[in-house]
């Protein structure tokens, strides 16, 4: 569920809570329909935007230098890595 049918599950469920008689389906509880409605697209919209918020990450960098001793040349080795939640 995105933030667009979060919000059209709200919209839809205060019509049906707030601008329905409750007696006009005698089988349903409109209002109470509506409020469901309602809570469900509230907490469809806390979920989207908790997904959709930037995660922090962390960049790890290490560098590891060694001399080999056959030819006695130095070698370098960098390693970099992201590390997030």
């Amino acid at each position: 569920m995105r933030i667009g049918s979060s919000i059209f599950l709200i919209a839809l469920g205060a019509i049906l809570a707030f601008a329905i008689q409750a007696d006009v389906i005698s089988i349903v509880d409109i209002n109470l329909v509506g409020w469901i409605l309602m809570g469900v697209g509230v907490i469809g919209l806390i979920a989207s935007l908790v997904l959709a918020a930037p995660r922090r990450q962390n960049r790890i960098s290490e560098s590891r230098s060694l001399v080999d001793p056959a030819t006695g040349e130095t070698i370098t080795r960098r390693e970099t890595r992201d590390t997030g939640l």
